[in-house]
C-alpha cells in the first residue's frame, strides 16, 4: 500500500482500460471509500449507482450526449459510478466531489485507474431528469453530481504538471 502522498503524485486520468473486470471485494472497497468520505454537517447524504459497462443505460447515456462521438465517454471502463445527492442540500455537489475523490485515489492505490467524469450533467440533471433518475436508481429528490469510470489501466500517463506561483497566493 502507497501512501496518500505518493497515489497524489503518481495518479493521473486514465482513459483506455483493459477487458478485465473489477473483482467483487476490490469493487466493494471502491464503493466504502466514497461513502467513507467527510460531508458537510456529516450528513453522509451521498448516493452512489454503480453501472457495469454491459448495462444499456451507458449507451442510452451517450446516445443523448453524443451518438457520434469517437469514444465513449466513460471509455469503455469496465464500471461508472454516478454520485448523486439530495436537491435540498446546498452541499452536496461539494460532498459528491470530496466523495469521487476518494473513491479515484482509492483505484490508484489497488492498480486501478479512473477518470472523473461530468460531461453527461446536462443529459442527467435536463429534460429527461427523471428518467434517467430511475434508470440509475438515484434515490426521490436526488440530482447527478459526477462520475467516476473506474478499471484496469490499458495505457500509462504522465501526472499533470502545475504552475505553484501562478496558482498559489500566499498571504
Amino acid at each position: 500500500m502507497s501512501t496518500v502522498t505518493e497515489i497524489i503524485n503518481t495518479r493521473s486520468s486514465i482513459r483506455k482500460y483493459k477487458d478485465q473486470p473489477i473483482p467483487e471485494d476490490v469493487f466493494r472497497t471502491l464503493l466504502e471509500a466514497g461513502l467513507k468520505a467527510p460531508t458537510a454537517a456529516n450528513k453522509q447524504e451521498i448516493h452512489i449507482s454503480a453501472v457495469f459497462a454491459d448495462n444499456a443505460v451507458l449507451q442510452e447515456i451517450q446516445n443523448d450526449l453524443n451518438p457520434n462521438a469517437a469514444n465513449h465517454y466513460w471509455y469503455d471502463a469496465p464500471a461508472v459510478l454516478f454520485l448523486s445527492g439530495p436537491d435540498a442540500f446546498k452541499w452536496s455537489a461539494v460532498d459528491a466531489g470530496i466523495a469521487v475523490e476518494n473513491i479515484h485515489l482509492a483505484a490508484a492505490d489497488m492498480g486501478l485507474g479512473s477518470v472523473i467524469l461530468g460531461c453527461m450533467e446536462g443529459v442527467l440533471n435536463g429534460e429527461k431528469k427523471a428518467e434517467y433518475a430511475k434508470k440509475l436508481g438515484f434515490p426521490e429528490g436526488f440530482s447527478f453530481h459526477v462520475a467516476i469510470a473506474v478499471g484496469y489501466p490499458d495505457t500509462e500517463k504522465a501526472p499533470h504538471t502545475f504552475d505553484f506561483e501562478n496558482n498559489v497566493t500566499i498571504l
